[in-house]
């Protein structure tokens, strides 16, 4: 059976750094591209960074420059690492799998989703 597990959330300071997991089983992540999504409650879910199966990356503008996606094929896991966060970046955070491109994050070509990691920034 098909699944993604996200790990890593938590509650966080203002400025201080998380990082995200996406770990799957029974498929591999290679040939595919990975998103990460969020949703706060009485809110759209939104994508914020996607990467694709050779390597491009691209972010919401909400988050670039403090955001970093990226891979391990070896682990079968893909990464979220977040720096300087904010309270606003407070929501569960999924990732989904699609194939190939983040060309983008429309959710009918993400087929498979994680349960989804609560992060909340907050002093």
């Amino acid at each position: 059976q098909l699944q993604l597990v996200e790990s890593g959330g938590g509650l966080v300071q203002p400025g201080g750094p998380l990082r995200l997991s996406c770990a799957a089983s029974v498929f591999t992540l290679v040939s595919h591209a990975i998103g990460w999504f969020r949703q706060d409650p009485g809110k759209e879910r939104e994508g914020v960074s996607c990467i694709s199966s050779g390597g491009s990356t691209k972010y919401a503008d909400s988050v670039k420059g403090r955001f970093t996606i990226y891979r391990d094929n070896a682990k079968n896991t893909v990464y979220l690492q977040m720096n300087s966060l904010k309270p606003e970046d407070t929501a569960i955070y999924y990732c989904a799998v699609r194939n190939v491109y983040c060309s983008t994050y429309a959710e009918r070509y993400f087929g498979y989703w994680g349960q989804g990691t609560q992060v909340t920034v907050s002093s």
